[in-house]
């Protein structure tokens, strides 16, 4: 079991730059992705996200102020429900899974259970260079930093606040990495599916209870989350059987 153990910690090392490598890659892609959109039939999903995206940023002002009611926030259940899915909470439940296949996989020999946790950990560390890139360049206002009787209709490039994981709020990052995850689960684990785009959608909800994001932020960062799983991390080959795999 020792000789396991250090194995696995040598193997780590070594996939850890494999892992940046890859990453870096993807990002290529990703933000190359508009232009290639634009030349074939991605173009039409892509222009219904962004429209329905549009069309919650505009009623974001209308249902937001609810949530920021001290009569809402004080209340035991909502109370109680935002400490168990803090911000810090889900990103453990996040990052937390891929590691336990990717560790659990290599050290049973399951190399299929292996490859999900490593699909994994790259889908989320792709959703979240994305995201933190945009939430730099956006710098849009957090709902608990407009407050109660604040103006939620001026909340672009007026954050005040830095972090190093993202000045504004749009997109949730949690959430792009929570349906990237779930994405690789869903494809590689198909009959469990529903089970992890439910906690995916656990963890974008809690988001918007917290007050973190704005529903906009949510939706899309799940669509976000899931694109870059379906379309960048998860090349899909198709063996003489039929079987799909995920490539490379």
């Amino acid at each position: 079991m020792a000789g396991s153990v250090t194995l696995l910690g040598r193997a780590t090392a070594l996939t850890a730059g494999r892992l940046a490598r890859r990453i870096a890659a993807d990002q290529k892609r990703i933000w190359e992705f508009p232009v290639t959109a634009a030349r074939g039939p991605a173009w039409k999903p892509a222009l219904g996200v962004a429209s329905v995206t549009a069309a919650l940023i505009a009623l974001d002002p209308l249902y937001t102020p609810f949530l920021q009611r001290p009569g809402y926030q004080r209340r035991p259940a909502i109370r109680g429900m935002n400490r168990a899915l803090s911000a810090g909470n889900m990103a453990r439940v996040i990052w937390t899974v891929p590691l336990a296949f990717y560790c659990g996989g290599f050290l049973l020999r399951n190399s299929y259970a292996w490859r999900t946790g490593l699909l994994a950990l790259e889908a989320a560390g792709d959703g979240q260079v994305i995201a933190i890139a945009m939430k730099h360049i956006d710098r849009r206002m957090r709902p608990i930093e407009v407050g109660c009787d604040g103006d939620f209709t001026h909340t672009w490039f007026g954050t005040k606040t830095f972090k190093l994981d993202g000045a504004g709020c749009f997109p949730s990052g949690h959430t792009a990495s929570a349906f990237a995850v779930a994405t690789v689960f869903a494809e590689r684990y198909p009959k469990f599916a529903r089970v992890a785009y439910g906690a995916a959608g656990l963890i974008g909800a809690s988001r918007i209870s917290t007050r973190a994001h704005f529903p906009s932020d949510v939706f899309f960062g799940a669509a976000l989350g899931y694109s870059i799983s379906h379309f960048v991390v998860m090349e899909r080959v198709v063996t003489p059987d039929g079987h799909v795999t995920a490539g490379g």
